[in-house]
């Protein structure tokens, strides 16, 4: 809709003027679109309705001063802006609205969000980078309030590392650091805990970033007196104003409706941030909801009739069409006729989404009554089928629920008969179901070779040494040859880590890219997703298990689902490294495997059970696409390991178990730090003629693609994981796989087992340690037991 950002002062009066009725134009189309999204919504043509009115002003101008290179990370109400720099048309916003999973009709998540969620891709088909200078970004936004925070704060940093890290090739990222992140939130939303790490560690970063608060004075229904201090978000942050003496933010607050002052301080603001590094947010005050929050409730409910009435004279499109008459622009005629047009092609943008959406299913459905009138002749239960068919047939607009659920009722009717139409029925349903898997569940993963193995090479003079050296020269191999990759974490940089990790690695490679930050998890995560989506590879360094928690939910909503939620459209290869497992004390030795397997479906999840493996995922992930989570051994750092050859060439392979010790009893998995426990018990077995075959894990996400595991328990015949997570955690996710998946239940003698960590956390010392998590004599018991239960005569009971 609007072309190529242009300022006032570079324009004569007649193409200004000319910008200043498109502007309106887009304004008026962005609100047509909500009144009939809304209507749309509650005739039930689509689910929910959120949206921008009452918005759009301030959004044209953040569209002004947006360039080509910039990414934006917003909220669920910036659909003019993105109509304003010409990625969403109005069909593309109904088609949201209606779910259409045809990524060409709706581009923003082929139906996987609900409207008002947007996005630009920025990766191609095959997943390789397009040009992001060449183009306006968009971040693909989630729903949960704040959570566009995080990952903002790193779209800005990676203009901050390619402004100051020479021999990165950035030819399709940035201009010298020139771009500037735009952010977007509504007023309340600035009440979470999100906000407040991000918009301090951006003070502190210093990073090229517009933070735009939307301020309407509500949260869905609650007032601005229940949200903020002051019920004023910039006079609270009136302590980051920079001045000559210390850095932190411009901050500019400005009326929504004030259409001239908007250009003014948005070109400003942008200029600023992009010349000079400093953040900067502008407070837009005295905004208005038309509507309410969304169609799930009336805004009449909790707004007094003086402030509906305040809100319907401070429309800012009515201000504008006010400003744009009282200058000359356009007579009150030529509006209304401008204003008539659009209504008409809202209409009918609305319409033609709506045919387009449908027009599959119905092609669908009458491919299906086609095969039910054969099925009719053929079958004798036809007089339990004919209703299904009528109920098709009378369904003018049919889901795709609607048009399966017909076709697999019908099914059961036809159990025992065997003819041709069964058979096509058979195939219809096949073959629209491939369909309709695609559309909702492909794009988790992006399809790569993860499975390589480089073997670590050793000469005949190899030495034992610390296994963290091992990590450090394999980091240290890595920093030298990817000008591309950093990492940072709190300890990360001046002291190199807390387990000495990255010794020595920020005076050799800079602060920049081995650096510290402060104690922000959230925003730790939240810098590594936003300059993964920008075409570096840094590595989130979250310092240990437990501390995933504070960073959990933007791992979880945000980076595991981008891939997912963009239908393989964007990208955002993160590595996190963090360390734990069997130290001591509550809040230092947690197990949260279960939830992270529950939560980080999307990401990879690795378990490696000493350096070597740690570092041979690290060299493996940089050549992959998909984000992943890797938890280093918390007591292997001091532990001898052979150093190897080739560092920063060896690969460990994900999803691949690795057999340590070949057995022909019963098989042990295990992972982490608790497999060395079961390989000593493994050992100590023997001395009671018990020969246990112990198997590395390895990856949970994946698991054993290749079914390794199922091969060893068809030789052994009985089973046992042992897993330092809590009862129900990991281990039934491992058992599961390997019982369901890998049909091993076939092959077993003896009931499988598990043995984890109690129920609680870990108690402090070695004592917790101990009764808390699987020990050698839980283990060693635990597997005598069963093979006991299985030949007591060998096997006269222990206890």
């Amino acid at each position: 809709m609007q072309s190529e950002t242009q300022t006032e002062s570079s324009i004569s009066f007649d193409e200004f003027k000319s910008q200043v009725l498109e502007d309106y134009r887009v304004a008026v189309t962005s609100r047509e679109c909500s009144l009939l999204g809304r209507r749309e919504v509650l005739t039930g043509k689509a689910k929910f309705g959120i949206f921008g009115d009452g918005k759009e002003v301030p959004q044209l101008a953040m569209a002004r001063a947006f360039k080509k290179g910039d990414f934006r990370s917003g909220y669920y109400r910036d659909q003019t802006f993105m109509m304003a720099i010409n990625e969403l048309t109005p069909e593309q916003f109904f088609a949201g609205l209606y779910a259409d999973t045809d990524v060409e009709n709706e581009p923003m998540s082929a139906g996987r969000q609900m409207g008002g969620h947007f996005m630009t891709p920025s990766i191609d088909e095959n997943g390789n980078w397009l040009n992001l200078m060449e183009q306006k970004n968009s971040s693909s936004d989630i729903s949960p309030t704040a959570g566009q925070m995080p990952r903002l704060l790193g779209l800005a940093q990676a203009s901050k590392i390619y402004r100051n890290v020479e021999g990165i090739d950035a030819e399709k990222f940035s201009d010298k650091g020139n771009e500037v992140a735009w952010g977007t939130i509504g007023n309340a939303s600035t009440s979470e805990g999100h906000f407040w790490e991000t918009i301090n560690a951006a003070g502190v970063l210093q990073v090229p970033m517009v933070m735009s608060v939307w301020d309407d004075e509500y949260g869905i229904s609650v007032h601005a007196k229940h949200q903020t201090t002051k019920e004023n978000i910039s006079e609270i942050l009136k302590g980051f104003q920079r001045d000559e003496e210390d850095k932190g933010y411009e901050i500019l607050v400005v009326n929504g409706w004030d259409y001239a002052a908007l250009m003014d301080t948005y070109e400003k603001a942008g200029a600023l941030a992009r010349r000079e590094h400093c953040p900067v947010l502008i407070h837009v005050v005295e905004l208005t909801q038309p509507q309410g929050h969304s169609t799930s409730g009336s805004h009449e409910r909790y707004k007094s009739e003086e402030r509906l009435k305040w809100e319907k004279e401070h429309d800012c499109n009515l201000k504008l069409r006010n400003w744009i008459i009282e200058n000359d622009f356009a007579t009150e005629d030529q509006m209304v006729d401008l204003e008539k047009q659009i209504k008409k092609t809202v209409r009918n943008a609305k319409q033609k989404a709506w045919n387009a959406y449908l027009k599959p299913m119905m092609e669908k459905k009458r491919s299906l009554l086609k095969i039910l009138d054969q099925v009719l002749e053929e079958s004798a239960n036809a007089n339990f089928i004919k209703p299904i068919r009528e109920e098709l047939k009378g369904n003018r607009e049919p889901l795709k629920k609607d048009i399966v659920s017909a076709g697999r009722r019908t099914l059961r009717y036809l159990i025992g008969e065997n003819s041709s139409s069964r058979t096509e029925l058979l195939n219809w349903l096949k073959d629209y179901e491939a369909v309709t898997e695609a559309d909702y569940s492909s794009t988790l993963y992006k399809e790569e070779n993860f499975t390589e193995e480089v073997l670590p090479s050793y000469s005949d003079e190899t030495t034992e040494v610390d296994a963290r050296i091992i990590l450090r020269d394999n980091f240290d191999t890595i920093f030298s040859k990817r000008p591309e990759t950093l990492i940072f974490g709190e300890d990360a940089g001046e002291i190199g880590d807390v387990n000495q990790g990255l010794e020595g690695l920020q005076k050799k490679f800079g602060a920049f890219r081995v650096s510290d930050t402060g104690i922000r998890e959230a925003t730790i995560l939240g810098q590594g997703i936003g300059m993964a989506m920008r075409g570096l590879r840094p590595i989130a360094e979250i310092q240990y298990l437990d501390y995933i928690m504070y960073c959990l939910q933007t791992m979880s909503d945000d980076l595991a689902t981008l891939h997912y939620r963009t239908r393989g459209r964007q990208k955002a290869p993160l590595i996190v490294r963090t360390r734990g497992h069997r130290l001591e004390g509550i809040w230092h030795s947690g197990s949260q495997m279960g939830g992270l397997l529950n939560l980080l479906r999307g990401m990879y999840l690795l378990v490696p059970r000493n350096m070597t493996k740690a570092a041979g995922f690290y060299n493996q992930l940089l050549d992959l696409d998909t984000p992943a989570l890797i938890v280093e051994c918390l007591n292997g750092y001091r532990l001898k390991e052979k150093m190897p050859e080739n560092l920063g060439e060896f690969k460990t392979p994900i999803g691949k178990v690795e057999t340590l010790k070949e057995g022909k009893d019963i098989t042990l998995v295990s992972y982490g730090s608790t497999l060395r426990i079961v390989e000593q018990v493994a050992r100590e077995l023997g001395e009671v003629d018990i020969d246990a075959e112990v198997i590395d894990v390895q990856s949970l996400l994946p698991f054993d693609v290749n079914h390794d595991i199922v091969k060893s328990v068809k030789k052994t015949n009985r089973l046992l994981v042992i897993d330092e997570d809590v009862p129900g955690g990991a281990s039934a996710y491992i058992l599961q796989e390997i019982l369901e998946k890998q049909n091993a239940w076939r092959y077993l003698d003896s009931k499988p087992q598990t043995l984890t960590a109690k129920e609680h956390r870990p108690a402090y010392g070695s004592d917790g340690d101990y009764f808390s998590k699987p020990s050698p004599e839980d283990i060693f018991e635990k597997i005598y037991a069963i093979m006991h239960e299985a030949n007591p005569e060998k096997y006269p009971s222990l206890r």
